[in-house]
């Protein structure tokens, strides 16, 4: 490219920021830009360039029409008695990019004028957005046409603006009205829309028949033609005039704009800073990239404009929610059903009763209950299988809570569902994810407490796996707190013994006697009995009937708890710790083959330097940087897990 042609543009340019200094000082001032972004910062300045006062209450008319139709001119001499406050060029170049606003302190409006229709913009989609905001804001709108004929595309935008305004802007309007107190609602009613043709050579709408009512009848039969609607808007009315010589004839335009300015029937004047706030309010919530596909003839706002342009991950559906809806805490959402995907594990478990009642809570299988500790919480896992704990209703499953017959807990009690997967909000991906690894975690906490586990944890599970294989006539340990005979209360560490024959708790000297209790299903065998039973032959309470249980019942109840106990730990146990660990890996976590040393000290892992998780970061460490356990809801451990000393003095953002 030439010096000459690079100073030529330079002067273009430099032209076209002095020609906007120049209209920014006259009456006229850019309200919005061509993407989007409110030029002023707040109320304060939006009064302070407009020129008018707090206490002062306005109305907003709007223009729109195609570049080049006279859009600034016509507001100029309707309003402005013909003033240049509005840039007018006899240029190629268009003189309005995005939006301009100026105050008529003799009728109380405020004037937007809007960039034309088919110019030469390069972010066509998002003009059209911006023009469809403008519209939401004004109470008068003019569409400004020089065409001899009325061009399909006219009634083509107006219809679909109509469509969009109530499908997307309506409740952002009537939420904005409502906090403001306004006694007639924004969201009410639409703007009226007066459709202003100028011909040279055609006769007008409605010319062959007296009356104007006649032009707008036939107005609204083409729209009804088209299949085009014009709900959004309060009336449309058609005005005409017929230029053989100029000037343009503008005088039954100003009556037909101040017959609307004064009627309050349906809109009333509103102060100034309730349109900047509604203005802004539309701003905030519908901006946003817009793909230059979505861009077609016949389709002026398409809902991509305003919709959340999140898709889901697993079957690329759309989010229905409207553009920035996580602002206020509204999570995605998409109609139709979701396709399953392995990589997202996003088939979910929803509590049947909670769902029949109108809530929906999500399960995830776990080794314990969030009250069991890890000791009692593994032989509850041993002895019945895994459970699904709901936060509203407690445990709603365990696996193995029936020796036969157990149901699968998807024709019982929970909902299969599959979730669709957006990017960045994985919450319920997280415990699903992380339950395999809470499953190990629990395992791996027995096998690394065998060889140091103490009395108390120990005496726990054995209590309740006795109560677990016991004969339903035994008192439960948990109920026993003194010895039946001499009602010596139990120390933590002292064994409880049951009597065979009537089932109470003893300490070791009130049961040293052993005799066979057939009536109670132990067989011809001497069993351990209480004193009181001894002296009487049999159970001391004379009138008690007795609850007989099978002997192979008991047998089996035995075996299968101390099968179940075995065959967990050796399976765990036998298979390579990094193919279980691999397995059970949740997606944040560093692989184990890509870490080579401690990611807090440094230190570089050998095989005598075990590798451990950080749950929080999910980063390697060493055993020394990782001695802390605390909760990391984020990641869904809502029990307390190992951590690294980094995260752990981060402990707010776990």
């Amino acid at each position: 490219m030439s010096e000459m042609m690079v100073k030529e543009m330079e002067e273009i340019s430099l032209g076209h920021t002095k020609k906007e200094k120049e209209m920014e000082s006259g009456r006229s001032f850019l309200l919005v830009d061509e993407n989007e972004s409110l030029q002023v910062r707040d109320e304060g300045q939006f009064l302070q360039k407009l020129g008018c006062r707090e206490t002062d209450t306005i109305k907003v008319i709007s223009i729109f029409g195609n570049t080049g139709d006279g859009k600034s001119h016509t507001l100029n001499h309707v309003l402005f008695e013909g003033e240049e406050v509005f840039a007018t060029s006899p240029s190629q170049t268009s003189c309005t990019v995005g939006v301009w606003a100026a105050f008529d302190p003799h009728l109380g409006v405020v004037a937007l004028d809007t960039e034309g229709l088919l110019g030469a913009a390069t972010q066509q989609n998002r003009r059209m957005r911006l023009l469809l905001k403008v519209l939401a804001v004004s109470d008068v709108v003019i569409y400004r046409t020089r065409a001899e004929r009325l061009h399909n595309d006219m009634f083509q935008f107006l219809g679909s603006a109509s469509a969009a305004y109530l499908r997307h802007f309506t409740p952002e309007l009537r939420a904005l009205s409502s906090r403001c107190g306004l006694d007639v609602p924004l969201s009410n009613l639409g703007p009226a829309v007066i459709v202003f043709q100028e011909t040279s050579r055609t006769q007008l709408l409605g010319h062959d028949n007296c009356g104007s009512g006649q032009a707008d009848t036939l107005l609204q039969k083409r729209f009804h033609d088209l299949n085009q609607s014009t709900e959004a808007f309060s009336s449309v009315q058609y005005v005409g005039t017929q230029t053989i010589t100029p000037p343009t004839d503008y005088s039954q335009l100003l009556v037909t704009v101040r017959q609307q300015v004064k009627n309050t029937a349906t809109r009333a004047p509103r102060p100034p800073a309730i349109v900047f706030s509604a203005l802004q309010a539309l701003s905030d919530r519908f901006c946003g990239e817009i793909s230059d596909d979505k861009i077609t003839l016949y389709s002026f706002f398409p809902d991509e404009y305003f919709t959340c342009p999140s898709v889901c991950l697993s079957c690329r559906m759309r989010c229905k929610h409207r553009m920035n809806h996580q602002k206020d805490g509204v999570p995605h959402m998409a109609d139709g059903l979701c396709q399953y995907a392995h990589q997202y594990n996003n088939k979910v478990l929803i509590c049947k009763r909670c769902y029949e009642g109108g809530r929906e809570v999500i399960v995830v299988p776990k080794t314990s209950a969030s009250a069991d500790n890890p000791w009692l919480g593994l032989a509850k896992y041993a002895w019945s299988g895994y459970v699904l704990e709901c936060a509203s209703c407690g445990i709603i499953y365990r696996s193995r809570q029936y020796w036969i017959g157990n149901q699968d807990p998807e024709s019982s009690v929970v909902r299969p569902e599959v979730k669709h997967v957006w990017q960045g909000s994985d919450s319920f991906q997280t415990d699903n994810q992380n339950a395999a690894q809470r499953v190990l975690d629990g395992v791996n906490y027995v096998i690394q407490s065998v060889s140091g586990y103490s009395t108390g944890p120990t005496k726990a599970v054995t209590a309740w796996l006795t109560d677990q294989v016991a004969p339903p006539y035994w008192r439960p340990n948990t109920e026993i707190t003194e010895c039946h005979g001499c009602k010596k209360e139990f120390e933590e560490a002292e064994r409880k013994h049951h009597c065979r024959s009537c089932g109470e708790g003893f300490c070791q000297a009130c049961s040293t006697h052993t005799m066979p209790v057939p009536e109670r299903g132990w067989g011809s065998a001497p069993v351990r009995v209480c004193d009181a039973c001894h002296r009487h032959g049999g159970t001391s309470s004379s009138g008690q009937v007795a609850q007989m249980e099978p002997k192979n019942l008991v047998a089996r109840r035995v075996t299968e708890v101390a099968q179940s106990t075995l065959d967990m730990i050796s399976t765990a146990v036998d298979y390579p710790l990094c193919f279980v660990k691999g397995v059970a890996r949740p997606d944040y976590w560093v692989p184990d083959h890509e870490i080579t040393e401690c990611h807090q000290c440094k230190r570089t892992f050998t095989p005598n330097i075990p590798k451990h998780h950080c749950r929080g970061c999910g980063q390697g460490v060493c055993g020394n940087c990782s001695t802390r356990s605390l909760p990391v809801p984020s990641h869904g451990w809502d029990h307390p897990v190992r951590v690294c000393d980094g995260c752990a003095e981060r402990r707010s953002s776990l």
